[in-house]
C-alpha cells in the first residue's frame, strides 16, 4: 500500500511517498522562506504562485527518487485544509488529477491530522494519546483516540504559539521564520531577566485554554521601556542591544514553557488514570528543543513519555500527509473527487 502525498497549505511545497509498512520511499520539498523573508511573513498570493511553478517538478522528482512508477501508487493524497486557500487548491487539484488519470483512490487529508498522526509513523505510538499541537496557526490540546476521532481539551482563544514566536522575532528585527531565530538567540540570554505576564494562568474559566496575545503585548511594552519610546517597526528594533534581544528571547521562551506546563497540569488533573501514557508534541513549534526539553522534565513526575517526531517532520511536510493518507486508506476512508478545499477545517 503506497500513497503519494502532497502538501501545499502554506509556504512549503512538498511531495512524499509512504507505504503501509512505514517506509518513506521519497520526500522532496521546496521551501519558500527566501521568497517571503523580505515581507516578514507569508504572502498568500506569492505562496500560491510558487506552488504552481514547482509542484509538477516535485511530483516527478518524488517518483524518480522512489524508483517507482505512477502505476505503482495505490492512492493519491493531498492537504485539503486548513491553510491558505490558494495553496490548498493547487495541491488538491494535482492529487485529484493524478487519482483520475491512474484510476486510484483520492484522499483528502486534514493538515492538522497529518501533524497528529506523524508520531505513529516515526515512533510507533498507539492510540490513545494526548496531543499538544503547536504550530504557526494552531495551538490545541487533544485526546487522540483514533483516526478522525479527537476530543478537544483546550485551545488558544486568540493567537497560536507559532504566530507569537514570529511576532516577537519581528519586534526584535530578527529574520523570518521567527521561531528558529528566537530559539537560537535565546541560548545567549538570561531567561530570568524579564518577568512577562502569563495570560489565563490562574483563570478558573480557562483551565486548559491558551492565550498568547497578552504575552506579545508584554514583550512589546518591555521593548518600549528599553528604548524609551513608542514602538515603531521601522526604528525600534535597531535600538535594542544584542544582549537585550537575547534576554527577551530567553525570558519569552521560559514564560511560554510555564504557560504550557500550567495548562497541561490542568489537563492531567482532569483526566482519570493520570500516571503513565504518552503525550505527543506536534507542529512546527515541536522542533524547539528548549520547549521539548522542558516538557520532558515536567512529564517525568506523571510518568508520561513525551514524544516528538524528528525535527524535519515537525514542520510542514508531505510525509505526514502521505502517512495520514495511509491511515485513512487502511480504514477504507476514500474521498470523492468533488471534495472541496477548506481554509478552515478543525479536527473537532
Amino acid at each position: 500500500m503506497k500513497v503519494l502525498g502532497i502538501e501545499t497549505s502554506c509556504d512549503e511545497t512538498a511531495v512524499a511517498i509512504v507505504d503501509g509498512d512505514k517506509k518513506i520511499w521519497s520526500h522532496v520539498l521546496n521551501s519558500q522562506i527566501a521568497l517571503h523573508q523580505q515581507y516578514g511573513g507569508v504572502v498568500p498570493e506569492v505562496a500560491a504562485r510558487s506552488h504552481v511553478e514547482v509542484l509538477d517538478g516535485l511530483i516527478v522528482q518524488a517518483i524518480k527518487e522512489s524508483g517507482l512508477q505512477f502505476e505503482d501508487i495505490d492512492a493519491f493524497a493531498a492537504t485539503a485544509g486548513p491553510g491558505l486557500i490558494g495553496g490548498v487548491i493547487v495541491g488538491l487539484m494535482a492529487a485529484k488529477t493524478l487519482a483520475s488519470i491512474y484510476q486510484k483512490p483520492f484522499l483528502a487529508v486534514n493538515h492538522l491530522e497529518g501533524h497528529a498522526l506523524t508520531a505513529r509513523l516515526t515512533n510507533n505510538v498507539e492510540f490513545p494519546y494526548l496531543l499538544l499541537l503547536l504550530s504557526g496557526g494552531h495551538c490545541q490540546i487533544l485526546l487522540t483516540r483514533g483516526v478522525g476521532n479527537y476530543e478537544k481539551l483546550g485551545e488558544t482563544i486568540d493567537d497560536a504559539l507559532g504566530e507569537a514566536f514570529d511576532k516577537v522575532a519581528q519586534m526584535l528585527g530578527l529574520p523570518y521564520p521567527g521561531g528558529p531565530a528566537v530559539e537560537k538567540l535565546a541560548v545567549q540570554g538570561d531567561e530570568n531577566r524579564f518577568k512577562f505576564s502569563k495570560p489565563l494562568v490562574g483563570n478558573k474559566d480557562h483551565l486548559c485554554n491558551f492565550s498568547f496575545s497578552g504575552l506579545k503585548t508584554a514583550v512589546r511594552r518591555e521593548i518600549e521601556k528599553l528604548v524609551g519610546e513608542e514602538f515603531s517597526h521601522f526604528t525600534t528594533p535597531q535600538k535594542v542591544s544584542a544582549q537585550d534581544k537575547a534576554d527577551i528571547c530567553a525570558s519569552f521562551q521560559r514564560v511560554v514553557c510555564e504557560i504550557l506546563v500550567d495548562r497541561l497540569n490542568n489537563v492531567i488533573a482532569a483526566q482519570e488514570n493520570q500516571k503513565g501514557g504518552k503525550i505527543v508534541i506536534a507542529g512546527g513549534v515541536a522542533a524547539n528543543r528548549y520547549i521539548f526539553s522542558n516538557l520532558q522534565s515536567w512529564a517525568q513526575k506523571f510518568e508520561l513519555e513525551v514524544i516528538a517526531p524528528p525535527i524535519k517532520l515537525c514542520t510542514d511536510n508531505a510525509v505526514m500527509i502521505a502517512w495520514a493518507g495511509v491511515e485513512k486508506l487502511k480504514l477504507g476512508e476514500v474521498d470523492n473527487l468533488d471534495f472541496k478545499p477548506k481554509a478552515r477545517w478543525p479536527l473537532v
